[in-house]
């Protein structure tokens, strides 16, 4: 029986979280696990387009800086929490330690309609790209939406199967295709600005303003989707060996890293896309279909294996998120307890992978056998993804001031940074929903509904089952064996 997160021993004598194989991850797979979750090198090849398609390139320029200022922020915001707590259920667990129970589980909810929607648009992504290259090559003119069900299928039964295997193998496996799918976006683009600079392409292209405010406050949304996840590795704090310290710095460094790749690669697509035909501005996949206007459909076979194999270690990395914040609400009564069950040999939370999968595979397989077709597929789950990880990110961002403030470590600096970027995002989410209410999306209200089915869900638990809704917020607390071999600790 868990413990009342209000009556904790200092010292623990077994871990909430046993199970999971605790202190073995060194830093190179945390970084992993950040890095591929954002996939910035297929993110690059994808997202700037959309934001360039309506702001312009000066527009998404803007978009761009003002979405990595904000995600720096968020950052700022979780790092005290990750240097004080080793979460396995990141924001989830950082907010019921500061908000509460009450607040942490729709917290979690919204986490998890992040980690799960970004994994399925990863699954249409792996099977769009895939089943694109022998269109790109020349030899068929279109896929039936039956083979690129038949990737997706094959792509997550290969992804179950790594994750169960356990997260060192997962996080070398995201890390390497990651690590290749950049280095062949990048020297994509090279190509790109050899080509159009050679074609006498004025850089001025790349400046080009289009829109209103509130349309680039919806780029500003947009361009915010190209980070999310960098906060991933919160979730493997049990398992890092030194999560204090590995897991700050990752969350840190990723959102940086990511940024530096965006503002190179922007520029680039717009001065690329300004002088490409309209047939390849409206085009699904218009970095591949420029590559092909211009007759390198071998480069664009490589583009589309680069992007592919991008999403997929994005789906690795967002589904290993997620079965860990299952995994913490299975320990502590909140989900079926199952979920919070680990493999006996690969220390692995095996049947929250299972359960995951199958709801993450059969979804969009679903949405695509319903007509949608992949593009749209993508562009539907990517923007409920946004959702649900800004959902999380405000509660996360106001919950640090008070965590600190109940250990004893506030400070002024930490209260007006909590302050202030929750005010930000709410701006954002404000006119996010002004502006889907204009134009009748209606994907903002199907997460508002998802929403507030996880508050009915949390008021129930307090009414008939308080006992459980009292145990959330466990982590991996401190051990007698992480302490000094000093006689005072024997």
């Amino acid at each position: 029986m868990t413990t009342s997160p209000h009556k904790r021993a200092l010292v623990a004598k077994h871990s909430p979280v046993q199970g999971l194989p605790r202190r073995q991850l060194p830093f190179i797979p945390v970084f992993a696990q950040s890095v591929a979750a954002v996939a910035p090198s297929g993110a690059a090849a994808v997202i700037p387009v959309l934001v360039i398609s309506s702001a312009g390139g000066g527009g998404a320029l803007v978009a761009f800086a003002c979405a990595a200022a904000i995600i720096l922020l968020v950052s700022a915001c979780l790092r005290p929490m990750a240097q004080r707590m080793a979460s396995v259920g990141g924001i989830y667990s950082y907010t019921a330690r500061g908000l509460g129970p009450a607040v942490a589980v729709p917290t979690g909810w919204s986490a998890i309609v992040g980690y799960a929607t970004v994994g399925m648009a990863g699954l249409i992504a792996v099977g769009t790209y895939l089943s694109h290259i022998v269109v790109a090559t020349g030899l068929v003119r279109a896929i039936p939406v039956g083979v690129i069900i038949a990737v997706m299928v094959v792509a997550a039964a290969g992804a179950t199967l790594v994750m169960i295997r356990g997260i060192q193998v997962s996080a070398r496996i995201t890390l390497l295709v990651e690590c290749v799918s950049i280095g062949l976006v990048g020297a994509l683009l090279i190509l790109l600005v050899v080509t159009t600079t050679r074609a006498g392409a004025p850089p001025s292209a790349a400046m080009n303003w289009e829109g209103n405010a509130q349309s680039t406050a919806l780029s500003i949304i947009v361009a915010v989707s190209a980070f999310v996840g960098f906060e991933s590795s919160t979730t493997l704090s049990g398992e890092a060996r030194q999560p204090f310290l590995s897991v700050p710095r990752v969350i840190r460094w990723t959102p940086v890293a990511a940024a530096a790749l965006y503002l190179i690669a922007l520029p680039v697509q717009a001065i690329a896309l300004a002088y490409a035909p309209d047939s390849v501005r409206e085009s699904a996949t218009p970095m591949v279909a420029l590559l092909t206007f211009q007759g390198s459909t071998g480069l664009a076979a490589v583009l589309d294996l680069g992007i592919a194999a991008s999403f997929f270690a994005c789906t690795l990395a967002s589904i290993n998120a997620l079965v860990r914040v299952l995994f913490c609400m299975g320990r502590e009564g909140v989900a079926p307890s199952s979920l919070g069950r680990t493999h006996p040999r690969f220390q692995t939370p095996a049947s929250a992978i299972g359960a995951s999968m199958i709801v993450v595979t059969a979804v969009p397989v679903s949405v695509l056998l319903a007509g949608v077709s992949p593009d749209q597929g993508l562009r539907i789950f990517l923007t409920l993804s946004a959702c649900g990880y800004i959902g999380s990110y405000l509660a996360g961002c106001l919950s640090a001031p008070i965590l600190l403030r109940r250990i004893g470590e506030s400070t002024p600096y930490v209260w007006v940074l909590g302050v202030a970027t929750t005010t930000i995002l709410l701006v954002l989410v404000v006119n996010a929903v002004v502006f889907a209410i204009q134009d009748g999306i209606v994907l903002i209200a199907a997460y508002a509904l998802i929403m507030a089915v996880a508050v009915l869900y949390t008021v129930a638990l307090r009414r008939l089952a308080p006992h459980r809704l009292e145990s959330v917020g466990i982590y991996d607390e401190t051990q007698l064996s992480d302490l000094l071999p000093a006689a005072t600790f024997r």
